[in-house]
């Protein structure tokens, strides 16, 4: 066989779900290992539901989390008469027949399955139909004539060797009425075309690869080697679906998760390597393996999602995370001025204390980036008679600052809970409130200190706070 080369496969039906953002980076880390190649197949051939900016979303994101590519992404809708080619050599070589079992015949069918509390497969009615006898009323369905007798064996890289009686696989239709291949066809020969050696996936896809395989012996092909990774499930064990919350890549990029905390927390998601838990991507690379994929199900855990982008957020440079920050701010909040810019990167220091997210960052510089302070109007309650009197002391003493730095402006708050006989909370929290709109955020003689003695002073005199 080739050098390694692994395929990731959306269909554009929807933002891509973060189970597969799993998927490709597994892929993409064994290609990488192994020196390979990694390559994106865009199944598009739902006309209905695919769109190109789903398309464009999916590029984006894999992109996003620092998996590109190699070559042009391959487009499945432009290979239909390949995928038909094939479908009408293996009717040809006698391992494919037309069925002219009407809608009502397969649905009475499927009826008594379900009375029977059976799963349904198909009759094989037509298995053995004389051409000459068919029906020309009918337009008819191309079936796979599936092995009857024995069983098979798939030699799974992660579950181990698999093993069904091959005559609980149905004969799975491959070409529609309406001539159009179905996604088992699809795949399989546009895994052989694009030579895929590997072919990396949920286990959800176990009994399709078992009805690929088929195909694959039929048309006299090589097999490639197949592992399936289990699923992604919700901290309740039910299996994660779009429809949950937090199940998209723009889910997590939309709260403020950085790209290296995410991907390192997919791939530790079902996947170990000694007792290590903090991989840069180098590292991912070079230990990444099969066998250290686990077999059961793994548990979507947004707390440690948190808790690795905390990790990133406090180790990464100051420079670094203010790239990241910024980039945020401009996708989903506002963006930052050039003006703000260096105020906010020397601030990062204290800005970024607590914070889980980019979110809670941007949280905690709103009072920086924005001139004008947006009041919380249930803590605006908090400035009483009393509140007003201390903002308006520390206006009166500030200004006699000459060097406004903490070592000065101290004295002044300690003066402030002496001469009016209070505590520090009762001069902070004003002093909070009165310069940043809220009293949640940063410690005051940050907050003091970042902002200035002119923006102290006009933002305190605000005749809201008078």
């Amino acid at each position: 066989m080739s050098n390694v080369a692994t395929r990731f496969a959306p269909s554009p039906t929807g933002a891509l779900h973060i189970g597969g953002v799993r998927t490709a980076l597994f892929c993409w880390l064994y290609s990488k290992n192994k020196k390979g190649t990694f390559h994106l197949r865009i199944e598009d051939t739902d006309k209905e539901r695919s769109k190109d900016e789903y398309k464009n979303q999916i590029i984006k994101s894999l992109k996003w989390i620092g998996i590109e590519h190699d070559g042009e992404p391959y487009i499945q809708s432009t290979k239909i008469s390949d995928h038909i080619n094939v479908a009408n050599e293996l009717l040809k070589n006698g391992h494919a027949y037309k069925c002219y079992c009407s809608t009502e015949e397969i649905e009475e069918q499927k009826k008594r399955a379900r009375q029977k509390k059976f799963p349904y497969t198909y009759n094989r009615k037509c298995r053995e139909f004389s051409e000459s006898d068919a029906p020309k009323d009918i337009k008819p369905v191309v079936r796979f004539k599936s092995k009857i007798e024995g069983s098979s064996i798939l030699k799974d890289l992660v579950q181990g060797d698999v093993e069904i009686d091959n005559n609980t696989i149905e004969d799975f239709i491959i070409l529609r009425n309406d001539g159009t291949p179905t996604y088992n066809l699809s795949a399989t020969v546009d895994d052989h075309q694009m030579n895929m050696t590997h072919i990396i996936r949920g286990d959800d896809h176990k009994i399709n690869t078992f009805k690929q395989m088929q195909i694959y012996l039929s048309m006299k092909w090589e097999l490639p080697s197949f592992a399936h990774i289990p699923l992604i499930h919700t901290l309740a064990g039910k299996k994660l679906s779009k429809r949950d919350n937090a199940s998209t890549l723009d889910d997590y990029s939309k709260i403020g998760i950085m790209p290296n905390a995410l991907r390192n927390y997919l791939l530790r998601l079902g996947w170990s390597y000694k007792d290590k838990e903090i991989f840069t991507l180098d590292e991912s690379i070079k230990h990444f393996n099969l066998e250290g994929v686990g077999k059961s199900p793994s548990k979507l855990d947004i707390s440690r999602i948190l808790s690795i982008n905390e990790h990133y957020i406090k180790n990464i440079s100051e420079n670094e995370l203010y790239d990241q920050l910024a980039q945020y701010c401009e996708l989903y909040k506002e963006k930052i001025s050039d003006e703000k810019e260096n105020k906010v990167k020397t601030s990062l220091a204290f800005l970024k204390n607590k914070a889980k997210t980019l979110e809670d960052i941007y949280n905690n510089s709103k009072y920086i980036i924005f001139d004008d302070v947006s009041f919380d109007q249930e803590d605006l309650k908090l400035i009483d008679d009393k509140s007003k009197k201390i903002l308006g002391d520390f206006v009166i003493m500030a200004k006699e600052l000459e060097n406004f730095n903490k070592e000065n402006i101290e004295p002044i708050i300690n003066h402030l809970i002496k001469s009016h006989e209070t505590n520090f909370k009762s001069v902070g929290q004003p002093l909070r409130i009165g310069l940043t709109g809220t009293k949640f955020g940063p410690g005051i003689y940050d907050i003091i200190i970042s902002l200035g003695k002119a923006e102290v002073i006009k933002r305190l005199g605000n005749k809201i706070l008078s």
